[in-house]
């Protein structure tokens, strides 16, 4: 059985409708220290979370040995390079979108599969979203509305709920919105064997 180095939500939930029998295992990496330290030695948006997705993985695989390990992080990057994090609670999700509001950013999901320590293969998928430039009514209602769940998203959202009311636009798969490049992912575990070809 797999083992995905993380407790998200949505990514055991794609797993699961998938058909990916799985077992989620946390990492327990300080995901803040390791961001801050990438960040200032100039890591981009893609870089920072195929290092976490990597991290991750590697940790849990080097204290499982020989189980196959997936590692997944997501990254939110604006478009002049600012990062945004999880809100962590409602008035840091009223910033959040207040900060997305009317603007185009980018998600980078990246996903690492390792085994004994050591990472196999590795796959970062971008979405780019338009935020529309909704009112200051719907920004109360939304921040109210939303389940606590969001609040450990980064950008405040679900796609697959109220999320989806946020947006002119999307261009990418849901998949790596919701924070796991499923399709490569799949199309690797089969060629291993791990799920049946």
């Amino acid at each position: 059985m797999i083992l995905l180095a993380s407790q998200s939500p949505a990514r055991r939930a794609m797993l699961e409708a998938a058909g990916v029998p799985h077992e989620a295992v946390p990492a327990h990496v300080d995901e803040e220290a390791v961001t801050a330290a990438l960040v200032a030695e100039g890591a981009d948006a893609r870089t920072l979370a195929d290092r976490l997705a990597a991290l991750k993985a590697t940790k849990v695989a080097a204290l499982c040995p020989g189980r196959l390990v997936i590692g997944a992080d997501t990254v939110l990057a604006l478009e002049d390079g600012r990062l945004l994090a999880k809100p962590g609670t409602r008035d840091g999700l009223r910033q959040q979108l207040l900060a997305l509001r009317g603007r185009r950013h980018r998600l980078v999901s990246a996903a690492v599969a390792a085994r004994d320590g050591q990472p196999l293969w590795r796959h970062t998928g971008v979405a780019i979203l338009d935020v529309r430039a909704f009112s200051d009514a719907f920004l109360d209602w939304y921040v109210e509305a939303v389940p606590g769940t969001v609040l450990g998203s980064v950008g405040g959202y679900h796609v697959e709920g109220l999320g989806v009311q946020l947006f002119a636009a999307i261009r990418g798969d849901t998949f790596t919105i919701r924070g796991l490049p499923l399709l490569p992912l799949l199309a690797w575990l089969r060629t291993t064997g791990e799920i049946p070809a």
